[in-house]
C-alpha cells in the first residue's frame, strides 16, 4: 500500500491500523517489532516511526494457527432442527462461536462436533460450518451448515440479505419513536479497534427497524429486525439512539448492577450479560427450496429480568 499526502506523519502502526481495520492495533505491533513490515524498502520495527508521502508499506501478515478442533461433549445445545445439509440450533447465552485468540476450546464449534459430527469445511479451518455468528453474551436461534452446498448456499442469503432475522432487547429508558428504522455508515472504531461506531463515512451500511413493544419503569422491551448484518449492528445502533442495551458494557457506560424502580422503593438486579436475544430466524434451505421458520423463547435470565421490573 501507498502512503497518500493525507497521511503523512502518522504513526506507522497508526496508519497500519486504520489501512487494516480487521487487525488490532496490538496485533499490529506485533508484526511491526518481528519485522514484519518493510517500509520505503526498508524493515521498519519501530510503531512509532512516521510515514511520508509516497512511501510503499508491505505487510506479512502471519497465518493464524489453527486450532485443535476436537469434539466437546460437555457443551449444551438445543438443535431445533437437522438434516444431512444443515442444523438450527439454540445458542445459549456465555459461549463463543469458534475458536479465536483467548477461546481455542469450550466453542460452539467444539460443542456441534460431538453433536453433528460433521460440519461444513467453510472459508476458514477453525470455523467450519459457520455461516454466521450471535456475539458470545447474545442467546437464541443459529443456523450452521453440514454440507458444502447448504455453506455456499446460506452464505448467498446472508449476503443478499435475504434471510430474516429477528432479535428482541431490553434497552435503557423510553423511546420518543416508539417505531422507526436506524440507516447509519457502520465500521470499526477510530479509537477503539475492536468496538465498532456509526462512521460519517468509510463504513459501510447498517440498516436496523425496531418497534417498541412494552414498556416498564425507565426500560423498554423492543422488537428489532435486521436489514444488513454488521458486527455488533443492533448494540451499536441502541447505543447511538441513546438506549443502549441493558448489560451491555462496551457499548455504554452504565453498570451491570440496573437500579430498578418499583412500588416498595429502589432495588438493584445484576444483570449478568446485555439483553439481546436472537429470537426468530428465517430462510429458505438451500437444497430443498422449503422455506423454514425457526423461533425460540426467550431464555430465563432475559425473562427474569423483565418480570422483575413488572413487580
Amino acid at each position: 500500500m501507498s502512503v497518500s499526502p493525507e497521511d503523512a506523519g502518522k504513526r506507522l502502526d497508526h496508519f497500519l491500523a486504520e489501512k487494516l481495520s480487521h487487525l488490532s492495533r496490538s496485533f499490529l505491533k506485533k508484526i511491526i517489532e518481528s519485522g514484519g513490515v518493510v517500509v520505503a524498502g526498508v524493515s521498519a520495527r519501530k510503531p512509532g516511526q512516521k510515514v511520508r508521502a509516497g512511501d510503499t508499506v508491505i505487510v506479512a501478515v502471519p497465518e493464524p494457527e489453527t486450532p485443535d478442533l476436537e469434539p466437546d461433549e460437555g457443551i449444551e445445545v438445543g438443535i431445533l432442527y437437522e438434516d444431512d445439509h444443515l442444523a438450527v440450533i439454540n445458542k445459549p447465552a456465555g459461549l463463543v462461536v469458534h475458536p479465536a485468540a483467548g477461546h481455542a476450546r469450550g466453542t460452539l464449534v467444539n460443542a456441534l462436533l460431538a453433536r453433528l459430527g460433521k460440519l461444513s469445511e467453510g472459508s476458514e479451518a477453525f470455523r467450519p460450518g459457520i455461516v454466521h455468528r450471535l456475539d458470545k453474551e447474545t442467546s437464541g436461534v443459529m443456523v450452521v451448515a453440514k454440507s458444502e452446498r447448504a455453506h455456499r448456499g446460506l452464505a448467498e442469503q446472508f449476503s443478499r440479505h435475504t434471510i430474516t432475522r429477528q432479535y428482541r432487547g431490553i434497552v435503557h429508558g423510553r423511546f420518543r419513536v416508539k417505531e422507526g428504522v436506524v440507516d447509519t455508515l457502520i465500521g470499526r472504531h477510530p479509537l477503539h479497534r475492536k468496538k465498532m461506531a456509526v462512521l460519517g463515512e468509510r463504513g459501510k451500511r447498517a440498516v436496523t427497524e425496531y418497534r417498541v413493544l412494552e414498556e416498564r419503569g425507565d426500560f423498554s422491551l423492543v422488537l428489532f429486525t435486521l436489514k444488513t448484518g454488521r458486527t455488533h449492528q443492533i448494540r451499536v445502533h441502541t447505543s447511538h439512539l441513546g438506549h443502549p442495551i441493558v448489560g451491555d458494557v462496551v457499548y455504554s457506560t452504565r453498570s451491570r448492577r440496573v437500579t430498578v424502580k418499583g412500588k416498595e422503593g429502589k432495588r438493584v438486579v445484576v444483570v449478568e450479560r446485555n439483553l439481546l436475544h436472537a429470537f426468530r430466524l428465517g430462510f429458505v434451505h438451500p437444497v430443498t427450496g422449503e422455506a423454514m421458520d425457526f423461533s425460540v423463547p426467550d431464555p430465563a435470565d432475559f425473562a427474569d429480568f423483565w418480570e422483575a421490573l413488572r413487580r
